[in-house]
């Protein structure tokens, strides 16, 4: 599958001022847009990236949405920013200040926290790890598209460049997990890892290098102890009061009491090496002592404790060198997970300039799992999921709505176009279709999805942005559906919203008793083209200059009416209200002439299996009644449907089967009765 085309990376002048101080931008790690970040002093405080680059997911435009992160050490969210995009709703509807917004809520939040767009499911916290941001009201699927932009590409970097930093609430020392237990437990249990290290052993590790021969003592002493290792996990409480004293062990909670996230690791190093240099600063990463886990590095720092030693260990212990080491459980360091300490051990080789050369001993350490606690892991939703809950309420009366009226069509047409009060029932339907469907729900239809879809085709990229507006996408089913049973007239005469404001408009012209526009049979047929032709216009704009589409799709004007109701810059309403007012007089001009999506529905009616209008043989010659009466002059004067043009109003269904109407029933009904006079 070919991937989606995105723009070149940024260059440092475009970045640079973006970045917020006391940061400044660092040198680029990569090809694909990471940069260091660097803190006031000169030194690494974290990454700044874009988000197109690494997770070219598409939007309601088939563009990638295009942003700017930047992430400490930690993981945690410095800045988020939007650097470009396409989506309709922003574009040149909202604005692009909700957009901003949205994105203001990812500072200070953890790629180790499980993020999600929207709100609990059901009322109030869902009392998970879940964390939710804001979405934006009319946007909610562009800003999830955005929300899986930023987080994707962040745990790429992550996984690259920041040592494996897990994506998950890490492990917890449970402070409610009781046990008593003696250092000769902790030894023979393994809680405790024990090494001794000869100097024959750490010989042979230098064995074949130039420092092979630099250390008389391991030569003449090879059984002597070079380093005795034991390292031991002091998160428990229960293994803590087992190592420390009293004093000790009150010290190390309240260092923990502040440092809430840090895994205290005790390593004591007996024998003649130690465990620092002598250029060693408190409080500082040790020199000689490294960890890892998982194949990545694991962050040590030295917690600058001096915390006793229960009186119960060796008194060797006591005297040995010691330090209370500590890492950030944030950064992926799992304690019940095996992991690997290091210590370095170092000779020199030469008098005057001596060229330093190390060692690696290792020792293998985990703690058992009984020890800790986990906060429950709950994997959040597909954003579809999501997206359908937040809207279940919403489609559940889209869907009864539909079903309902796609039955009364498909079954009970006749009936329903027959019935006397057929013009307010299709005035109530319309009056729904634009409150509920249009401005509450969202559900106006626009070309914009339609262009999206199709660069997402031809481009091959993934058509799962559709999935991020249900509601949307439960219409468009139905227009499917549509298109096989009647052609276009179910969508454009039933479903779309400023169609229906567009039919309000003209019964407003009726009862005004506002001149009508007519135009001729030439001039209707010849006006029908330019939907066609915005269409094909709009498909070269999305293709050969893509960043027009969104300019080029206010050619319709339903963003302003029933996205934004009518809340824009004021020459966008002047359009939308000139075929409101123009439809007064001219029956639903922009929706007969102009409208691209209407292009695209009657496209769509090809599907259509059957000709679902009935006809008479007398329908156009001599009757000429249903064309007459045809807003749309949908019927050509043979009496034969124009589907492709055709909106579904039913007023020839009401003519057709109407015995006081239909012209061949009335002289039918004439002939009968003088045949019954005769």
């Amino acid at each position: 599958m070919a991937q989606a085309v995105f723009a070149d990376t940024l260059q440092r002048d475009d970045i640079a001022p973006l970045i917020v101080p006391p940061f400044e931008l660092g040198e680029p790690l990569n090809d694909n847009g990471v940069w260091e970040l660097l803190n006031s002093g000169g030194a690494p405080a974290g990454y700044v990236f874009e988000t197109e680059p690494m997770a070219p997911l598409p939007g309601f435009s088939g563009a990638p949405i295009n942003m700017l992160v930047t992430l400490d050490t930690d993981g945690r969210f410095l800045d988020v920013r939007l650097l470009s995009h396409n989506e309709p709703i922003f574009v040149s509807g909202l604005g692009e200040a909700p957009f901003h917004k949205f994105m203001e809520q990812y500072r200070g939040h953890s790629i180790s926290d499980t993020l999600v767009v929207g709100t609990p499911y059901g009322s109030g916290s869902d009392g998970s790890a879940l964390v939710y941001l804001d979405g934006v009201t009319k946007a909610t699927a562009s800003v999830r598209i955005a929300h899986e932009s930023i987080l994707a590409a962040a745990l790429q970097v992550a996984r690259e460049k920041m040592g494996g930093i897990r994506t998950g609430p890490p492990a917890h020392p449970n402070p409610d997990y009781a046990e008593d237990l003696t250092w000769q437990d902790l030894l023979d249990t393994g809680i405790v890892q024990r090494k001794t290290f000869t100097n024959a052993e750490v010989q042979d590790l230098f064995k074949g290098t130039i420092w092979e021969f630099d250390d008389p003592f391991a030569t003449d002493e090879p059984d002597e102890t070079f380093l005795d290792l034991y390292v031991v996990d002091l998160g428990p409480p229960s293994i803590a009061r087992a190592v420390l004293s009293d004093s000790g062990t009150r010290e190390l909670n309240d260092f923990l009491s502040i440092s809430t996230s840090d895994e205290p690791i005790l390593v004591i190093g007996a024998g003649r090496h130690g465990l620092v240099s002598e250029d060693f600063v408190r409080n500082t990463s040790p020199d000689w002592i490294s960890a890892s886990q998982g194949g990545f590095p694991i962050a040590l720092r030295d917690a600058d404790l001096l915390a006793d030693l229960h009186p119960d260990l060796p008194a060797e212990l006591h005297d040995a060198p010691r330090l209370i080491l500590r890492t950030d459980r944030r950064l992926g360091f799992d304690p019940t997970s095996d992991w690997t300490l290091s210590v370095r051990a170092v000779r020199e080789h030469g008098m005057f300039r001596p060229e330093a050369g190390s060692v690696d001993m290792t020792l293998t350490h985990s703690t058992p799992e009984r020890f800790f606690t986990r906060p429950e892991v709950i994997k959040p939703a597909p954003p579809w999921l999501e997206a359908l809950r937040n809207r279940q309420t919403d489609l559940i009366i889209l869907a009864v709505f539909l079903t309902g009226l796609t039955a009364a069509l498909a079954w009970r047409q006749s009936a329903l176009a027959g019935t006397r009060m057929f013009t307010p029932i299709r005035l109530g339907i319309l009056a729904f279709v634009v409150g509920f469907v249009g401005w509450w729900g969202q559900g106006q239809l626009s070309i914009v999805t339609v262009l999206g879809t199709l660069r997402t085709a031809v481009e091959g990229g993934s058509f799962g942005f559709l999935l991020y507006d249900p509601f949307s996408l439960l219409i468009w089913a139905f227009v499917i559906v549509g298109f096989v049973l009647w052609g276009r007239g179910y969508f454009c005469g039933w479903l779309c919203p400023y169609g229906a404001l567009q039919e309000f408009a003209h019964h407003i012209g009726r009862a005004l008793r506002l001149p009508e526009i007519k135009p001729s049979n030439a001039w209707d047929q010849r006006l029908k083209v330019v939907k066609y032709l915005s269409l094909a216009g709009l498909i070269v704009t999305a293709f050969v200059t893509p960043e027009h589409t969104e300019t080029a799709a206010e050619i319709e004007p339903f963003k302003t009416a029933i996205t934004v109701f009518f809340i824009r810059d004021w020459y966008y309403v002047a359009y939308a209200a000139f075929w409101l007012i123009l439809g007064t007089m001219l029956f639903k001009g922009f929706c007969r002439y102009v409208c691209p999506l209407g292009a695209v529905m009657a496209i769509g009616g090809v599907l259509r299996i059957r000709k679902w209008i009935p006809r008479r043989i007398e329908c156009g010659s001599p009757c000429q009644l249903c064309k007459v009466k045809c807003g749309y002059n949908a019927i050509k004067k043979t009496g034969e449907i124009q589907y492709s043009e055709c909106f579904q109003c039913l007023d020839c269904v009401t003519i057709h089967d109407n015995k006081d109407t239909c012209v061949p029933l009335v002289l039918a009904q004439k002939r009968s009765q003088r045949m019954a006079a005769k």
